[in-house]
This record gives C-alpha cells, sequence and structure tokens, in this order.
C-alpha cells in the first residue's frame, strides 16, 4: 500500500515581514508547522524568532504576509483572538500576577465558577491546579503567593497554565531557560505526551541538546530571513551554528588555571535561613570562582547578600582583608562590587527606558557637570558601551525592551562594569542567550579576569563553569559541600556534591 499522505499544516506562515524604527525584524518569512511535531525555531538573538512568535501570538500585526490555520486563512489582532483558534504560547520573559496565587496565575480566565454567580470555587481552583502542576513532576502549593517563588518555579507555572488550556499549536520560547534537571525532564516527557495526541509545537531554544533531544524539524532564522529549514535527522551542530551566524565561531577555549592574585574578597560562616547557612570561600584578584549546585541550593541568595540586596543574617564579609558591613547595594557599590542578576528584565533594567538611559543609570555621576546630568557626556558615555559591546539597537534612544533578550543582556553587563568594579558577581549570565552572543559572553569573561577583575560565577550549564572557572565550589541544600578543580572534575562528580542526600541511604553511626 501507498504511504499515507502526511497531514497538511496546522500552521502556515507565508512571506510575513514586520519592520520597526530602523530595524527589519521579518523580512519575507515562510514557515509551515504540522500536527504531532515539535518544530524548533533557532537563531541568534535579533534574528527575528520573538518578533515571528508575536506575530502568530497576536501581540503585533505583520506589516505584509498571510496566515493560515487549519486550512483558512486568518488575523489574529490579539492574543484572545489567537487563543480562541488555538494558539497557546509561554513567554522566556514571565507575566505573573506576583499578588495573586498560583492558582489563580495558572486558571487565569479559566476559574471554576461556584454554584453563585460571579463567585470562585476555591476548592475546585486549587484542585485543578494541583493537577495541571502534577503533569510536570512539581510539588508547588497550588495557594503560595506568586510573587514568593523562584524565577523557575514562575516558569514552571507558565509551563502548567500553557498545558491546561486546550491548543492545537503551542509556542514554547526558551522553556527552561530558568529550569532545574529535574523540572526539564517533566517538560520533556509532557511535551512528548502533547505530541503523541497531535499538539503542534513551536520550540524557540538556544540548547542545542533540547533542540536535537525534542525537535522533528528545524528551522533556522537570520537577519529576519529563513536561512533553512531541515528534518533534524539531516543536520549537525555546527550546520546548524553555521546557519545561524553565517559563520564558523571559534572553539571555547578553557581556562588555563590563571586568578593566583591577591586575595579581595573573603566570606566566613554567612547565614541566611533558610536559604543558606555557614557558606565560606575566598576570591582572588583575576580569578572566575564558580558556584555550582541545583536549583534551590542557595546559590543567588549567596550573591544577593554579597551584593546587599537581602542581606545576610549573620557571618563576616572582608573586602581586601578588612572586615565590611553590606546592607544595601550602594554599599556593596562603594565597595567595587557589582552584580548582574538572574532576571535581567525584573531587577537588571528599566524595561521602558532608552537603552543608554540604562546603560548610565548605575553610574550617573560619570555623566554629570556641577551636579547635573549632562546629556552630551551621557550620549558619549553610551555611544563608547554601544559600540564597545556591540549592541544591536536602532539608537540610543531606543527602549530597551525593544532590542533582543542577548543584547538586552549586554546591556546588562556594560551597566554594571561602567562602575568600574573589582568584583563582578554574575548570576545565569547567558541565560536565554543564542550561541554567538554566549561565545561573546565567554570571551569578555575570560579578558575580564585576565584584566584582573575577581568574578564569582553561577551557572546552571556544568560545561559552561568547567570551560571558564578557576576554582567551582559546589553548594547542597544551602551549605557548601565540596571545593573541585574543573580541569580535573567531571559533570557526574558535581552533580554527585550538588545531589540532596537521602536520609535512608545514610550510613548508620555505629554504637
Amino acid at each position: 500500500m501507498p504511504d499515507a499522505a502526511p497531514p497538511p499544516p496546522v500552521l502556515q506562515a507565508r512571506r510575513l515581514s514586520k519592520s520597526f524604527p530602523g530595524v527589519q525584524a521579518l523580512d519575507g518569512v515562510d514557515l509551515d508547522v504540522f500536527p504531532g511535531e515539535v518544530h524548533a525555531l533557532m537563531g541568534e538573538n535579533g534574528a527575528g524568532k520573538s518578533t515571528l512568535m508575536k506575530v502568530l501570538a497576536g501581540l503585533c500585526a505583520p506589516d505584509s504576509g498571510t496566515l493560515r490555520f487549519a486550512g483558512r486563512e486568518v488575523t489574529i489582532p490579539n492574543p484572545h483572538a489567537a487563543a480562541q483558534l488555538g494558539i497557546g504560547m509561554i513567554h522566556q520573559e514571565l507575566m505573573a500576577f506576583p499578588d495573586l496565587t498560583v492558582a489563580e496565575n495558572l486558571l487565569m480566565g479559566a476559574e471554576p465558577i461556584a454554584r453563585f454567580p460571579g463567585w470562585v470555587d476555591r476548592t475546585r481552583l486549587k484542585s485543578a491546579a494541583a493537577g495541571a502542576l502534577g503533569r510536570l513532576g512539581t510539588r508547588l502549593d497550588p495557594g503560595a503567593r506568586m510573587g514568593d517563588l523562584t524565577v523557575a518555579q514562575m516558569q514552571t507555572v507558565e509551563i502548567a497554565r500553557a498545558l491546561a488550556r486546550a491548543a492545537r499549536v503551542l509556542i514554547m520560547d526558551e522553556p527552561t531557560s530558568a529550569l532545574s534537571d529535574h523540572e526539564a525532564e517533566a517538560l520533556f516527557r509532557a511535551i512528548s505526551e502533547l505530541r503523541g495526541q497531535g499538539l503542534a509545537i513551536l520550540y524557540i531554544s538556544h540548547r542545542m541538546a533540547e533542540v536535537f533531544r525534542l525537535a522533528d524539524r528545524v528551522t533556522v532564522l537570520r537577519d529576519g530571513r529563513v536561512a533553512g529549514t531541515d528534518p533534524i535527522a539531516r543536520v549537525n551542530e555546527a550546520a546548524l551554528i553555521r546557519l545561524m551566524v553565517g559563520r564558523e565561531l571559534p572553539g571555547a577555549r578553557p581556562r588555563s588555571g590563571c586568578g593566583g592574585g591577591q586575595e579581595v574578597l573573603r566570606v566566613n560562616g554567612l547565614t541566611r535561613l533558610p536559604a543558606f547557612a555557614g557558606v565560606g570561600f575566598t576570591l582572588r584578584r583575576g580569578e572566575v570562582l564558580g558556584l555550582a549546585g541545583l536549583m534551590g541550593a542557595g546559590r543567588t541568595q549567596v550573591l544577593d547578600a554579597i551584593a546587599g540586596l537581602v542581606p545576610a543574617g549573620s557571618g563576616e564579609i572582608h573586602l581586601l582583608g578588612r572586615p565590611v558591613r553590606i546592607r544595601r547595594p550602594a554599599d556593596a557599590q562603594r565597595h567595587g562590587i557589582a552584580l548582574v542578576t538572574e532576571d535581567r528584565r525584573a531587577s537588571g533594567l528599566v524595561p521602558r527606558m532608552s537603552v543608554a538611559a540604562n546603560l548610565t543609570l548605575a553610574s550617573l555621576r560619570r555623566c554629570c557637570r556641577a551636579g547635573i546630568i549632562s546629556a552630551r557626556r551621557e550620549a558619549a558615555v553610551a555611544e563608547e558601551q554601544i559600540a564597545r559591546f556591540r549592541i544591536r539597537t536602532a539608537d540610543r534612544h531606543q527602549p530597551v525592551e525593544g532590542l533582543s533578550g542577548g543584547n538586552q543582556q549586554k546591556v546588562v553587563l556594560a551597566k554594571a562594569l561602567l562602575t568600574r568594579p573589582r568584583i563582578l558577581l554574575l548570576d545565569e549570565p547567558t541565560r536565554g542567550i543564542d550561541v554567538a552572543a554566549k561565545a561573546e559572553v565567554h570571551e569578555l569573561i575570560t579578558r575580564l579576569a585576565g584584566e584582573g577583575l575577581a568574578i564569582l560565577l553561577v551557572s546552571s550549564e556544568l560545561p559552561e563553569l568547567l570551560r571558564l572557572c578557576d576554582r567551582l565550589l559546589v553548594l547542597r541544600e544551602g551549605t557548601v559541600s565540596g571545593e573541585l578543580n574543573p580541569r580535573d572534575a567531571s559533570p557526574e562528580e558535581i552533580l554527585r556534591l550538588a545531589m540532596p542526600v537521602d536520609p535512608d541511604s545514610a550510613p548508620t553511626p555505629s554504637p
């Protein structure tokens, strides 16, 4: 018997174009998405991926081109229209209501109604939310306040919300960027289940391993155009990178064991329960010290304490051999400490302010004359940083929220370095950025350490830590469980030190 004809695409885009002031975001893009497939979308930051997703999800209208859904031509003027068609989207940047509960966020707009009109059935609300969360293997409390969750937990709720709604096409924009390995595995299982049910999934990710594990086909965008679409079985990592950047990227060079300079930071017994307890380490000039650990191990909280965002309850911080008190970010900046936070949108940028204003926000004194901000000086500083960090923007006046994720991250890094720190705290500095931007950040970290900057690096990507760090500390449930030499360590050894100890498997003390 002849092979059955493949099903028609559930979603088609033809000749889609979209421009913004000074930027041609999409230029004649064609895309077919079939039922029961995971279609990966890749490209550098600024290649047009986010704009394409916003067009498909009804967040912005194309300048030209057509969309077809289930065989008929459609317009998608807003997200409500997209949802009515059967298109759901998980955004990379979290869109949560922080003062509402997990359950209220998860079922917003689809709350179960009680017997009396206008009243929500709270029991059914929590039960439905718990069921949706259970599909991702998480034990989050449906009654917890959303604003009290970590970034990873909030993103888990966003994913559960999308999975809880009937959709024929699900757009996932970097869904694992803030998830632990356990949470990501649960998501992958859910994706396989949804694909088996005939759902079409459009999956954006910069993580090659995820793409090769999940995708049936992959489309690469470059400069707003389709550079290629292929079955995933016909391409390899090198071919995808060439399509994305139009050139070969230099191989990453591990650090050569530098960082033996003067001690600039010593932490003794740093404690803030229940996040972390008794944390101690040293950091030297020109050293990259990595903090590894599972989600919730206390890595971010340790950095926040050193940076004065949420001070420690006890313990000592010594800078250049002298004890200091850091109770707020201004104290840290005065002592030469700069922090790049893990969530650039929530705490690293002011989205509606211009690129220039964000760049100079932490170092306005450099732009002042007689205590008044000099527009000329601020413009000169901003233009210098835009050129130095190769920030792709229409001009320095463009709102930073209009930049791609990778370019936003460059703004955050440039802003921190403008304060001329001696210690740089980096919390997931390559989260959600493409391979080319990641290579630039790696090169920057290596160069800054070579110039004598002391760097404390938190990353969930073990290859990144092993490649960039001179020493590696592993945190387990808020305490330091070991120190490793990255040149001798393996990912398995790091995970062994990071995994919680099962009390049932611990040896029984001898009587």
